[in-house]
């Protein structure tokens, strides 16, 4: 027996009162699929702006071009809402050389830590493998003296990964020396570092150049071949006087009958800078995810109930900094934040969530609609017992206090270990049709939940964290 209509309708009325508008989802995908923008967008990030460390000219620049936006799609309450300030700015600057001159011409890749000193101007120098014992340095003293000394020392991602004699390195500093030469892993070099403990006017000296393993092996070996092994590095990187205060870039779609309840849709709008790297990856793909999200929803004149939030963060590569102080700044509106969909993982798309078995129903509603339309890239919400554990990202800090942080899930073919937080995380790398869906994805999920009946349901209350 078929049902009959009425029976169908009252069976599918709790789905539908759990969903947006219809009309409105389908000018939703229809903007998000046939017209979107995100690739124009991650263009004027990545390749006009640029990488975006925190504390950075380029961050702030990055910040404005932000708000700019939010402006012109219309959005409300735009805003730059402090999280703190860092002691001393860091920048590279356009001048970033690495080459083998003797005993044959070849280009080395490499890359200096973040809140490191730089070289002064070009400097050419005989590359040296660092001396094992005291003994060694007294004989090579000669040879030793202004020049790139070559560690055995490896690095990882957040500088060397053995500590230096400190009677040799105490030498080799009072010699006077070019400065040091590491190795990475592969042929992947790594941008990390930090600001603590400094300040414009107390800064390290030490140069520590960090080179790909290729480029390393090959220095090696000519030096152990006993030629005549010449290196010319310039490493520009500029410093600027603190303290300067750090921003999260804040605008939103005001709900019309919930304003005071939120969905958030967020990214880091700050990256690392390896020479070549444009922070396109990590994570320009996810501010301009949330940033299309915005536009497709303004252009499908969509009007959700509750209030639809878009918050670029700062500070994210520095430990989360800027989504704690937003959890801990925003305590009076825990309770009335539903849910908060946060893109950092690069350019696969979006292929669901993970979080408690009692969000599973509302978030499969949710997507549908992007499912349906994309029907190449699935999604499914796989369930966890515990989504405080979930550290990795901005939205760690609001699951630490019980509100649901979703971290998107990526699928596709993009290896993301290649690009992270190296000097190949470029404009090129990211894919079109996958941040395509991805920024659909958000419109679609964060316009269906901020109409849904009720918020989304929450998990069990986690133990106290000091954030």
């Amino acid at each position: 027996m078929k049902p009959s209509p009425l029976l169908l309708t009252l069976l599918l009325a709790p789905l539908a009162r759990a969903q947006g508008d219809p009309a409105v989802l389908d000018r939703i995908i229809d903007q998000g699929k046939h017209h979107n923008q995100v690739m124009s967008r991650l263009h004027e990030l990545c390749l006009d702006i640029g990488p975006r460390v925190t504390g950075s000219p380029k961050l702030a620049k990055a910040q404005r071009w932000a708000m700019g936006k939010f402006r012109t799609w219309g959005l409300t309450n735009i805003h730059l809402e402090q999280w703190g300030e860092v002691p001393v700015g860091f920048e590279r600057g356009a001048h970033q050389v690495g080459r083998m001159v003797e005993p044959f011409e070849s280009n080395i890749t490499f890359t200096t830590m973040n809140w490191m000193p730089g070289t002064k101007g070009l400097v050419r120098a005989e590359a040296v493998m660092a001396p094992k014992t005291m003994a060694d340095f007294d004989r090579d003293k000669v040879k030793l003296k202004g020049a790139w000394i070559v560690e055995y020392a490896g690095t990882g991602m957040r500088g060397p990964t053995k500590v230096e004699d400190p009677d040799i390195k105490k030498a080799l500093d009072d010699l006077g020396i070019a400065g040091r030469i590491y190795g990475s892993q592969d042929e992947r070099v790594w941008s990390h570092g930090t600001y603590k403990d400094k300040t414009f006017e107390n800064r390290p000296t030490e140069v520590q150049i960090v080179v790909s393993r290729p480029d390393y092996d090959r220095i090696a070996r000519n030096v152990g071949f006993g030629r005549k092994t010449v290196l010319e590095f310039q490493a520009e990187n500029e410093w600027f006087k603190g303290p300067i205060p750090q921003y999260n870039v804040v605008a939103e779609i005001k709900g019309t009958e919930k304003p005071d309840e939120v969905v958030i849709v967020c990214g880091h709008l700050d990256s690392w800078n390896s020479p070549g790297s444009q922070g396109a990856n990590d994570n320009g793909t996810g501010t301009v995810t949330a940033l299309e999200a915005a536009r497709i929803l303004s252009a499908a004149h969509a009007k959700p109930k509750r209030t639809i939030r878009f918050i670029l963060w700062s500070g994210e590569e520095q430990g989360l900094l800027g989504s704690l102080a937003y959890v801990k700044n925003h305590e009076a509106e825990w309770d009335k934040i539903s849910a908060v969909l946060n893109d950092d993982e690069g350019s696969n798309y979006q292929s669901g969530y993970w979080g408690y078995a009692v969000m599973k129903p509302m978030l499969e509603q949710a997507y549908a609609p992007t499912v349906k339309a994309f029907p190449e890239m699935p999604q499914k919400f796989d369930v966890s017992s515990n989504m405080a554990n979930d550290g990795g990202s901005d939205q760690a800090p609001f699951n630490y206090v019980g509100i649901p942080g979703l971290s998107c899930r990526q699928s596709g073919r993009q290896n993301y270990g290649h690009v992270w937080h190296t000097q190949f995380d470029r404009y090129e790398e990211a894919i079109p049709e996958y941040l395509v869906q991805a920024s659909t994805n958000h419109a679609v999920v964060s316009y269906n939940l901020a109409c849904a009946d009720t918020m989304l349901p929450r998990g069990p209350k986690p133990a106290p964290k000091k954030i």
